[in-house]
């Protein structure tokens, strides 16, 4: 019996030793570091001044929720991924981890991070985060994702909540500010994810899962792609205008975007997958070099 990270369970149900690393990689980190991040950064810009602890509480309640919610949405969708290359190694469709083993563990996360919020922040974070969990499990995962191409776009919505949350975690309400930190993931989401669904979309065909490339076609996914960075260019900026951010936060912002849209025209002109690529992963780059400008911009103040 092999063992993984020195933790090793056996089931009766013949499922393979799993361990701690296999439950860890339910949470879909690497999606959690970014939710993380931009949750804190939502908390760190509000200017209010709240107890360390009770800020790591909140950042920690905003990790556990959100890899309860993906969790959940491995357990709902193991049959797909199993079916799907980019997927068919994650620890369900691997037979690591059970089934209802999964459910379980997501769940009392789930739990943990609302009461958790309740109790050591305030209600309102509480609640939103309660919501964006519920959002991403049955409005995105069980609804949106095997029903429409637009999938990605509504149920971006989920995505963007961190920051909403880390704010209302210090303040106890929504401000402006929040609500221009979650459109601004909201509307990165889709030509984040149709970049991905660009070289993968034979393995969407095969999962049945009609993401657009699929549904529309890669020249319609390519144009929606351009359209949204066009969006998303105004709103990444207006930080500076409401008075959030100074100009080296302007001045970054505008580079960050005018290099998204060039990949997104880049991509348009490109009939094979390495611009797509390239646009996926300097989407999680833009993304990151957003929110931390923000940060950077309010400790240096200009």
């Amino acid at each position: 019996m092999s063992v993984n990270s020195g933790i090793a369970v056996t089931d009766s149900k013949g499922a393979a030793p799993s361990g701690v690393r296999d439950y860890f990689s339910l949470l879909k980190p690497r999606v959690m570091s970014l939710v993380v991040f931009t949750g804190f950064v939502g908390l760190f810009v509000s200017s209010v001044n709240i107890h360390p602890f009770i800020a790591a509480v909140a950042v920690f309640c905003i990790a556990l929720g959100s890899g309860a919610a993906g969790a959940i949405n491995m357990w709902y969708e193991y049959e797909l991924d199993a079916k799907m290359e980019r997927t068919k190694s994650r620890p369900i469709p691997a037979g690591k981890i059970l089934p209802e083993n999964a459910l379980d563990f997501a769940c009392v996360l789930a739990f943990a991070s609302v009461v958790i919020m309740t109790v050591a922040v305030n209600i309102l974070a509480a609640a939103l985060l309660l919501s964006a969990i519920l959002f991403y499990v049955f409005i995105y995962t069980m609804w949106l994702k095997r029903r429409t191409p637009q999938n990605i776009v509504i149920g971006g919505a989920a995505g963007a909540f961190p920051p909403v949350i880390g704010w209302a975690a210090a303040t106890g309400e929504v401000g402006i500010e929040a609500i221009i930190m979650f459109a601004i993931i909201f509307l990165w989401t889709p030509p984040h994810f149709w970049a991905l669904s660009l070289y993968r979309s034979e393995d969407y065909k095969k999962a049945g899962i009609p993401m657009l490339p699929v549904v529309a076609g890669k020249a319609e996914t390519k144009k929606q792609m351009l359209i949204y960075t066009l969006l998303l260019f105004p709103f990444a900026i207006s930080p500076y205008f409401i008075g959030m951010s100074g100009i080296l936060y302007l001045i970054g912002s505008a580079l960050l975007g005018a290099l998204f849209i060039w990949h997104a025209f880049k991509v348009m002109r490109d009939d094979s997958d390495s611009s797509a690529r390239s646009m996926f992963g300097f989407s999680i780059l833009y993304l990151f070099g957003i929110f931390t400008l923000i940060i950077f911009d309010k400790l240096i103040g200009l």
